[in-house]
């Protein structure tokens, strides 16, 4: 199984994993809530609707050049076809610098990481490493080792066919 298979196989069952877990607590929240006291919880918002510093929840409807849940980077590990285990990462953000062996990339929070670029190198499912300029905004999934990350697949999302009611990919009416 190719690297890339194995990665959208690892994601259905991330996600799958995610589903279980929430539909869990869910339950759990209303189990409790059948069981508990009925008094609401004290709002830590202002009463005049100005914020107080908290955090605002992650938006969980991002568009498709986001990672999972709105993540910008991140690593894993995952298991390897006969035996043993990789590490895997991934990124989101502008393209600082590419060239035919290598592709810098900035995450909005500031995080930069350059990848190895080979022949294996999937860009755009078929495209080429040329056809990705500096600016741009790309996913990137890479095997690391060691101190080196290679890329194993880099997606600019214009292989996206167009949602059927003209939307933007990523964007809602």
């Amino acid at each position: 199984m190719a690297l890339h298979q194995k990665l959208i196989d690892n994601r259905w069952r991330a996600a799958g994993t995610i589903a279980a877990v929430a539909a869990t607590t869910v339950g759990g929240g209303v189990a409790f809530a059948a069981t508990g006291d009925n008094t609401p919880a004290p709002s830590t918002a202002p009463s005049d609707g100005s914020s107080n510093g908290t955090q605002k929840a992650p938006d969980h409807d991002r568009g498709p050049r986001d990672g999972l849940f709105g993540a910008l980077h991140g690593e894993f590990v995952v298991q390897k076809d006969g035996g043993g285990y990789q590490t895997v990462a991934t990124q989101s953000g502008s393209v600082t610098a590419v060239s035919s062996t290598s592709i810098t990339v900035k995450s909005t929070d500031g995080y930069t990481r350059t990848y190895v670029v080979n022949a294996d190198t999937k860009v755009n499912r078929d495209g080429k490493i040329a056809d990705i300029k500096t600016g741009e905004t790309v996913r990137i999934r890479a095997v690391v080792s060691g101190d080196t990350a290679t890329a194993s697949s880099i997606d600019d999302g214009s292989n996206r066919p167009a949602p059927p009611d003209g939307a933007k990919p990523g964007t809602s009416k």
